[in-house]
């Protein structure tokens, strides 16, 4: 199988290695972007912000955060809306200090991922400390089957604060559950030696996880890194900017988070402002004529994933 490589630089950038099917395009230099916002079903003002940013702006895709409160209110924008693109963003963390949600699961069933309050765990150092690998997996299966239930067509999974990615057991799991429903993953490969730090659970068996999911005909990708910096607003438009501009051939993704700045999301995370910025970049009528003028093609995850051929479909 021929894999083309995507973009490697500064900001929230994946680049995703894709089959045969596009190598052509590599050779003609043509690039493909996923613009991709996060956390959608958090709260009111997250799925406001993401609605206006896919329905004017050029944000092709949106992963949901199925324990969340706001969950039935993006559900039903999902349902109404079957041509967009939203996965799940398998989550279980409970970060915010006043703004908790527990497991889909039934909690006699995922002890290990509750807290003393009986939320998910704050931060991954908890998770990684404290839950069995068999209720991970029980949550996370009850997270998409949530969605599914709820008429969300989905299109790939990733995973809220990188959780996932911490222990070589939970990452096991991760792409396992994108082979068994047919899904995409956020799967970070050629990882600089310093990023493993960070996630250590890739460290184990890392090829032969690359090796499945491209065997079963889902894309892999590589992680650079998620730009979440402040700043005023013309200093992180030109960030983007400059992103955009230096696109290499092939496919790649740029990941946000949208919102409203207002009392609500004030109160739930000091991110308000960043989330704010980003809804309001990504409507930019001068970023949008910027990606048409270099020719980038704004393309969404079934998009990605149709573009993968299995090596047995090729014989």
């Amino acid at each position: 199988m021929n894999v083309i490589r995507g973009i490697l630089a500064i900001g929230c950038v994946f680049a995703c290695s894709i089959t045969a099917a596009v190598a052509e395009d590599e050779n003609n230099g043509k690039r493909y972007l996923i613009i991709h916002s996060d956390d959608a079903g958090m709260s009111h003002s997250v799925n406001r912000g993401t609605i206006e940013a896919m329905e004017n702006g050029i944000v092709s895709s949106a992963s949901i955060m199925v324990p969340c409160p706001w969950l039935p209110e993006f559900a039903a924008y999902a349902r109404e809306n079957p041509d967009k693109d939203y996965g799940i963003h398998l989550t279980v963390n409970s970060e915010f200090k006043n703004y908790r949600w527990r497991p889909v699961a039934e909690r006699n069933k995922v002890p290990s991922l509750l807290d003393e309050d009986g939320y998910m765990h704050r931060g991954a150092a908890a998770v990684v400390a404290n839950a069995r690998a068999d209720e991970v997996e029980i949550e996370l299966r009850a997270q998409i089957e949530r969605a599914k239930e709820m008429g969300i067509p989905l299109s790939h999974l990733d995973t809220h604060m990188g959780t996932l990615l911490m222990r070589a057991d939970l990452f096991e799991i991760y792409v396992r559950l994108g082979v068994d429903y047919n899904l995409p993953v956020l799967f970070m490969a050629n990882i600089p030696p310093e990023r493993l730090k960070q996630y250590p659970g890739l460290k184990d068996n890392f090829d032969a996880k690359k090796q499945l999911l491209l065997s079963n005909g889902l894309p892999v990708l590589d992680f650079v890194t998620m730009y979440y910096q402040g700043g005023p607003h013309e200093v992180r438009k030109a960030h983007y900017m400059n992103v955009i501009r230096n696109l290499k051939p092939g496919l790649s993704e740029i990941i946000i988070h949208c919102g409203y700045d207002g009392p609500e999301l004030e109160a739930i995370t000091g991110s308000y402002k960043l989330r704010d910025d980003d809804r309001r970049i990504f409507q930019d009528p001068e970023v949008i004529a910027e990606v048409k003028k270099l020719g980038i093609e704004v393309i969404t995850w079934k998009q990605a994933h149709e573009m993968v051929e299995k090596p047995q479909a090729a014989k």
